[in-house]
């Protein structure tokens, strides 16, 4: 009888290590994908911020009837509103909704030209990040840069895990580079270049 049960013992004994193995794969793998919804969402949020101010700048500067007809297309986080408008038939008629949804949103921007410069000039985390890099000397890990982020702009809630996920994808971009020192990982910026190409555009806005 005991020779029975031992065989019996040391597979259940695999089992249970098989399915505790199993599960902690399950637990991670879970966590790594709400990292990059998270990271996903912050990236969305800022490309719709952006196309607002984008939009209520060209009102502001006279160029309506463009951007209400770009309006529909540019947006495409909302299929659902847009479908439900009768394009064929009446294209105008959706341009003119898609317009007031999106100059609704922000209509202190559109009858004040001046009030879409804060607006414009509230970067995004891509940014925050990039500009970290830019002005260290030396690497630094995620952890270290959503500190110092979080100090410096103590109204937006920067995570360390958002931040790993959006450095791995301006590593991916060639944006920075991604160094591995023993267990820990650390990131630095890409050439003085790139940065320096964004400036004019910045300064067409503004001008």
């Amino acid at each position: 009888m005991p020779e029975s049960q031992t065989p019996a013992t040391e597979l259940t004994s695999q089992y249970v290590a098989q399915v505790t193995g199993d599960l902690e794969r399950n637990t991670k793998e879970q966590e790594r994908i709400g990292v990059e919804i998270e990271a996903l969402q912050e990236q969305l949020r800022a490309l719709q911020h952006d196309h607002t101010v984008l939009v209520n700048m060209q009102l502001a500067l006279g160029g309506a009837s463009p951007a209400a007809e770009a309006a529909p297309a540019a947006a495409p986080s909302v299929p659902h509103q847009a479908s439900a408008e009768p394009k064929q038939s009446k294209p105008k008629k959706a341009a003119a909704t898609g317009a007031k949804k999106t100059a609704s949103k922000k209509p202190a921007a559109k009858a004040s030209p001046v009030k879409a410069s804060p607006a414009a000039a509230k970067p995004t985390l891509v940014e925050l990040i990039r500009g970290h890099l830019e002005q260290e000397s030396e690497p630094r890990s995620a952890a270290e840069i959503a500190v110092a982020l979080t100090q410096a702009h103590p109204d937006r809630s920067v995570k360390t895990t958002v931040v790993r996920t959006t450095l791995e994808g301006l590593v991916a971009k060639s944006h920075a580079h991604r160094a591995k020192q023993g267990s820990s990982v650390f990131y630095t910026a890409a050439a003085a270049s790139e940065p320096a190409a964004a400036e004019p555009s910045q300064e067409a806005v503004a001008g």
